[in-house]
């Protein structure tokens, strides 16, 4: 399976930055977040692209003018995301509706979609050209809450690429956003999902409580260093296809057999990693699992909310327990993070924020999953079509992968997963998961950075 030539370079051309304001006067008001939006986890920008090809029927129209226009139509209906982040007492964030507008980049790029390979997957190649950081944009506060950079290819084809401020949205109301913003470049008038705001619903109870276990927010000390240094990193993509899954699922034990790939692909990575750590067997190591909430909530959120509605749900166990054990307790472990998450719990966590003061979740010997194979970034069409790639544009950093959708040569649907990892700990890794999938092994290493 090819891989994307990392070592591919290539110029790319940009015009100056601009701010792209509502199409119409919009509220001059003040929008508080909900306390599961504030909380520091998310306190960060986060990037994500999408690859468009050629379409014939698109000849001699514009991307960046389309999308510059569309966007401007859809800020009059999502005008929060014109407006800058500011913070209240208590650490409290609010949005302060100036209508200032969101960044735009118009480039060109002298390559082909083509010159990135079959295998389009991150990492990308030149990545900080196709998503330029303009210099005192990247802060929370006071920022643009969203940053685009529309990048027209030599081949016809473009790259739609963004960096959005977390604290305003998921992957589920992001991907509401870009969806109003491509159906506004096919001609709507008004997005099909009406947006709506409502961050009350996620907002501390009064008096707070916390009413469940959080082992994602324990304060842990880390006593025995990092255990993931930053330097000397191997970056590597792995596919599973539907035999890979098959194999690891040889190893569910009979009364587990109605998981989910989901689970049994966390339970395989997290113990593989874990393996190749080689941490001293009574460290606590985590596994955290990123869980949309929407539908644990009755009645359901509203339709259109667009905030964050998401859980960081954790299981522990000992690196000698997690790693002695047959594969079951670890599949165990992780479908019992995910059941966690109720109406109930997410409560618990709002109010958890603020009587703890919006905490991190923890780092410490931690492995975060996020499964974006549903989130829909693969449908969004701004009129050419779906595209090539849309999702993540950094598949995994640090102690961080997501679980991305994808199609192999063979034309089979698969996932494609991203690690980081130190080199020695890398080679461990690949020969631990080699050993879970003997049959074809050679086939699941699919890039190296």
């Amino acid at each position: 399976m090819a891989s994307p030539p990392t070592s591919l370079v290539f110029k790319v051309r940009r015009r100056k930055p601009e701010l792209i304001a509502p199409a119409k006067a919009t509220p001059r008001e003040y929008k508080p977040l909900s306390d599961i939006d504030d909380q520091e986890s998310l306190r960060f920008q986060i990037p994500g692209i999408q690859f468009y090809r050629y379409n014939p029927s698109m000849q001699g129209k514009d991307p960046a003018r389309i999308i510059k226009e569309a966007l401007a139509k859809t800020l009059v209906f999502y005008y929060p995301f014109a407006g800058r982040l500011r913070e209240g007492p208590d650490r409290k964030l609010f949005v302060d509706c100036t209508g200032e507008g969101v960044l735009f980049i118009e480039a060109d790029a002298d390559v082909s979609l083509e010159q990135f390979g079959d295998a389009l997957q991150p990492p990308f190649p030149c990545l900080e050209e196709l998503l330029y950081d303009v210099p005192g944009s990247g802060g929370v506060l006071n920022c643009p809450l969203l940053l685009i950079q529309v990048t027209r290819l030599k081949c016809g084809g473009f790259i739609f690429a963004l960096r959005l401020n977390h604290t305003m949205s998921d992957a589920a109301g992001l991907v509401q956003f870009l969806g109003a913003v491509a159906e506004m470049a096919r001609g709507c008038l008004v997005p099909s999902i009406p947006p709506v705001w409502e961050r009350h619903l996620l907002n501390a109870r009064n008096p707070p409580r916390v009413t469940c276990t959080h082992h994602e927010y324990d304060e842990v000390a880390d006593t025995k260093g990092t255990i993931i240094p930053l330097d000397d990193m191997a970056h590597r993509s792995f596919f599973f296809g539907p035999a890979e899954v098959a194999a690891i699922r040889r190893f569910v034990p009979l009364h587990l057999r109605e998981c989910s790939t989901f689970e049994v692909l966390t339970a395989c990575l997290w113990r593989c990693r874990t393996i190749a750590l080689q941490p001293d067997p009574n460290e606590e190591m985590r596994i955290i699992c990123v869980v949309n909430a929407r539908s644990k909530f009755n009645p359901p959120l509203p339709k259109g909310f667009y905030g964050n509605a998401l859980a960081y749900s954790a299981a522990l166990t000992t690196a000698g327990k997690l790693c002695e054990n047959p594969f079951g307790y670890a599949l165990d472990l992780v479908r019992q993070a995910k059941a966690n998450v109720t109406e109930e719990y997410m409560k618990s966590v709002a109010d958890m924020m603020v009587i703890k003061g919006r905490p991190h979740f923890t780092m410490v010997r931690s492995y975060l999953v996020s499964d974006v194979r549903r989130a829909g970034f693969v449908d969004i069409d701004f009129g050419w079509g779906k595209p090539a790639y849309g999702g993540p544009a950094k598949g995994g950093v640090g102690a961080i992968s997501f679980y991305i959708p994808f199609k192999n040569n063979k034309g089979e649907d698969g996932i494609v997963v991203s690690l980081c990892l130190p080199a020695p700990a890398m080679e461990r890794f690949v020969r631990e998961l080699e050993s879970m999938l003997k049959e074809k092994p050679s086939k699941i290493i699919v890039s190296l950075q």
